[in-house]
């Protein structure tokens, strides 16, 4: 009998798993914070003998090479990706055991696509597939985004995944088990740019060989259609993505979760002096009514690393504020989970304690749809500036008439292309309103953030 556990990091969209036998297991693309996975390996009882990697990954920083290290497990990485370190250089067809008494084995199928060198690894028992770990390769619904290596291979690339999620279609059986990466609100997914893909899978996020036979893109379209799709449907690339290959190449260091040097009110207000990013984590209801002037607002239950580490200019220190110590360190691990390793400082608490004498905290107004149009027919709209700060995809699906469209990871640098004015910022829902809002604030401007459900059928004016 086998088992496989999922090694899931929400705020990214990504999964790690662990699968074996009764003694052995195999850990494929795990997290950087390796403790959760040597957690799950203790609960199950089992060593961990293999590490498997099915790509360099673009999107967050591995803990793979620091797991084998501490377990003294095997490294497997594929043999075409360029990497600084040690490791079992991994090709089509190749096996390795996983756990000798179960019968369970792990065989390496090349599926370039999501990169050039993508393995995936389907986990056999007693010579017979039972799962596939597919990386970026086949998602549910969807495939990888071809388009994170090199501009002039994104074509190629994209014939590649269509090309890798058929041939896992034709010699794996339909039971098959798929477990992807990506796919679970990662902008790795080529569905759409964050979301989940076409596919809803199973109510624990799964999906089969056979299902994706029925709905995946990859596997119902012809070449020349889903290509055409996919790279039709490509949005920006976040930021901090540039850096994550390079760091997985040549090594990340272990993790340090220290806690960060505690900052006082004097010593915030250098910070802010000295341009430095001070980020409040605490929700955007409590930041709007009261927040340290400069600050920026990122939620510590959004998602904080995708976001933060694609606005902010990277290697720029940070120091996190937060109600609590716990909410820091939280915020501390995600953040480190895509490189951002060691805060500046951090202060908890809240306004009056990061504050200095004689200062008072600002705020600004928050409001809904509702608010905004009743706003916009009493004052004719003088004076009232409406930004939408989502993806040009949601947008195109209908925005507010006479808005100004500037996405959320552009707003910091360039906020003077907003006109002057009463400036309502809104997404789809608030979050990012909320860190656009804080962001403009904390340059002078007066905001409303709105925060409210966007709903297309309400304003659709059509694409401009």
């Amino acid at each position: 009998m086998f088992f496989v556990d999922t090694i899931g990091t929400e705020g990214l969209g990504n999964r790690g798993y662990l699968a074996g036998g009764a003694t052995e297991a195999v850990v494929v693309d795990p997290p950087r914070d390796i403790d959760r996975v040597l957690a799950a390996a203790a609960r199950r009882g089992v060593r961990v003998g293999l590490v498997a990697e099915t790509h360099v990954h673009n999107d967050y920083v591995s803990g793979g090479l620091e797991l084998a290290r501490v377990t003294g497990a095997r490294y497997l990485v594929p043999a075409e990706a360029h990497v600084a370190f040690a490791r079992v250089p991994v090709r089509d067809g190749d096996t390795a055991t996983v756990d000798a008494g179960a019968g369970l084995t792990l065989r390496a199928l090349a599926t370039p696509g999501h990169t050039p060198h993508h393995t995936s690894y389907a986990l056999e028992e007693n010579g017979r597939a039972v799962l596939a770990f597919t990386g970026g390769s086949l998602l549910i619904g969807t495939t990888g985004r071809p388009d994170l290596v090199e501009p002039r291979l994104t074509e190629p690339l994209a014939r590649a995944q269509h090309a890798s999620a058929r041939r896992l279609a034709d010699e794996l059986a339909d039971d098959v088990r798929v477990l992807p990466t990506h796919g679970f609100g990662s902008f790795c997914s080529s569905g759409g740019s964050g979301g989940s893909g076409a596919g809803s899978g199973g109510s624990d996020g799964s999906t089969t060989i056979g299902e994706e036979r029925a709905h995946n893109d990859a596997l119902t379209r012809d070449v020349d259609d889903f290509v055409k799709d996919v790279l039709a449907g490509l949005e920006d690339v976040p930021a901090y993505y540039t850096h994550m290959a390079p760091a997985n190449a040549s090594g990340p260091a272990p993790l340090d979760l220290t806690p960060p040097r505690p900052a006082d009110a004097h010593d915030l207000a250098r910070r802010l002096a000295e341009g430095e990013w001070v980020v409040d984590l605490r929700s955007r209801v409590a930041f709007s009514e009261g927040h340290l002037a400069g600050a920026f607002n990122f939620e510590g239950d959004g998602k904080l690393a995708t976001y933060l580490a694609w606005l902010i200019p990277w290697g720029k220190p940070v120091t996190l504020l937060a109600e609590t110590p716990g909410q820091i360190a939280a915020a501390q691990r995600e953040l480190a989970r895509v490189g951002i390793d060691r805060p500046a400082a951090a202060a908890t608490g809240g306004p009056s304690s990061w504050l200095r004498t004689g200062e008072r905290p600002h705020s600004f107004p928050r409001a809904g749809f509702a608010d905004l149009a009743a706003a916009r027919e009493r004052d004719g709209g003088e004076g009232i500036v409406v930004l939408d700060v989502r993806r040009a995809s949601e947008r195109a699906k209908g925005h507010v008439e006479g808005s100004f469209h500037l996405p959320v990871h552009e707003v910091h640098g360039r906020a003077d292309e907003v006109q002057r004015g009463v400036v309502w910022v809104h997404c789809a829902s608030g979050m990012r309103a909320a860190v656009a809002a804080s962001m403009l604030a904390a340059m002078g401007r007066d905001v409303v953030a709105v925060d409210d459900a966007f709903r297309a059928e309400d304003w659709v004016r059509g694409a401009e």
